[in-house]
């Protein structure tokens, strides 16, 4: 028997249904669940409830799931039975947790071994879900294993606890910022990013128009990406395209930096990204940049190029792992590839540092300062 979910967790659950998904009496939400993550789903479900819509929990063994890939059985892991594909079909809402659990074990099977098991419904997901408009979120804090606490020497509890919080946002207030925000980027000219730590950087917005990603999702929307539809959970965070020929400086990282992957896991820390006539010139990282090296230099065309420009939103995340960038004024500056962002680096490259706290400056005027969104 699972455990009783939390007074945290209902909160965030509440939170989640009635301010982020808004969820409406008669809605179809469907609810995706794996063994981790049952106290957070079973708060999710009755919420909805709560909110009087009809809720359906998929739930996901691990164990069963793990004995089909050890019988490398690929194929039926791939596939979606139909009972499946007619909810997906029915559903107004659906919620995502993150899983299996042994996300060690995951990473073993590596690009192909994930590949494998995802391939056969992807694709075919998407599709289904942009005709009939369904509005979704993913949930970080399936994130939370065993296995990454260990590889990231984190405090479980403590890191759980911190996503959830994340959660109880306001939506609405961040949406409206990120709105403000974007529209004195979009009309800017030139961003200068400083901070005590030595980050000194000049750089230009791009042509296409900023995105805020305030929590809700975005079904049908041109503005934004095919996969929008589906919101990050806890979210908050504006980002624009960079003009691909446009940098001068440096800076300094004082958060964390990922790889972008299905699972996140290799970390960089101690980042440092350096700038001349529009080029990365240099970069360097205190950990992790054996890696970081190695896949840069495989990168095509573009990948010393300024891709995107970042800033936080979430006034409840402090320095969360694999959220670093949503903290309040947190600022993340990628290289390489802005395209599904409207930009026009097409490289198949994207890595990025972080830098909380810093001032941002538009054309000379701040906008923000030590953190703060002015």
């Amino acid at each position: 028997m699972s455990e009783r979910p939390s007074s945290l967790q209902r909160a965030a659950a509440r939170s989640l249904v009635r301010k982020y998904l808004r969820v409406r009496p008669g809605e179809n939400v469907m609810v995706e669940a794996w063994s981790h993550t049952l106290p957070m789903s079973s708060a999710m479900v009755d919420e909805v409830r709560q909110a009087g819509g009809k809720a359906f929990l998929a739930y996901e063994d691990d164990d069963a799931w793990w004995r089909a890939v050890d019988r490398r059985e690929e194929e039926p892991l791939g596939q979606l039975s139909d009972p499946e594909w007619a909810a997906i079909a029915a559903a107004n809402v659906y919620v995502q947790f993150w899983g299996p659990a042994d996300s060690a074990r995951l990473e073993k099977l590596g690009d192909k071994g994930v590949d494998a098991w995802g391939d056969g419904w992807f694709n075919r997901w998407y599709t289904l879900a942009r005709s009939t408009g369904l509005r979704g979120g993913r949930m970080a804090v399936g994130w939370v294993t065993d296995s990454r606490v260990r590889h990231w020497g984190v405090n479980k509890p403590r890191w759980t606890n911190a996503l959830l919080q994340g959660c109880l946002a306001d939506p609405e207030e961040m949406t409206r910022t990120g709105g403000r925000l974007g529209r004195a980027l979009a009309a800017a000219r030139k961003v200068r990013i400083t901070h005590p730590n030595g980050t000194d950087l000049e750089v230009a917005p791009g042509r296409a128009p900023p995105r805020v990603y305030g929590g809700f999702p975005h079904p049908k929307d041109a503005a934004y990406s095919e996969f929008d539809m589906m919101g990050n959970f806890p979210e908050g965070c504006l980002r624009i395209a960079l003009d691909s020929t446009t940098a001068e400086g440096t800076l300094v990282a004082n958060r964390r930096s990922y790889d972008e992957v299905w699972f996140p896991w290799a970390t960089y820390t101690g980042g440092r990204f350096e700038f001349e006539n529009g080029r990365l010139k240099s970069f360097s990282f205190d950990e992790g940049g054996a890696r970081f090296t190695k896949s840069y230099r495989r990168g095509s065309p573009g990948r010393d190029r300024t891709g995107s420009l970042s800033i936080g939103l979430n006034p409840r995340l402090t320095n969360v792992p694999y959220l670093e960038d949503r903290q309040r004024g947190a600022v993340r500056l990628a290289v390489g590839r802005n395209s599904y962002l409207g930009g026009s680096n097409p490289s198949d490259f994207f890595g990025f540092v972080t830098v909380a706290g810093s001032e941002v400056s538009l054309d000379g005027t701040p906008v923000v300062r030590a953190g703060k969104i002015l």
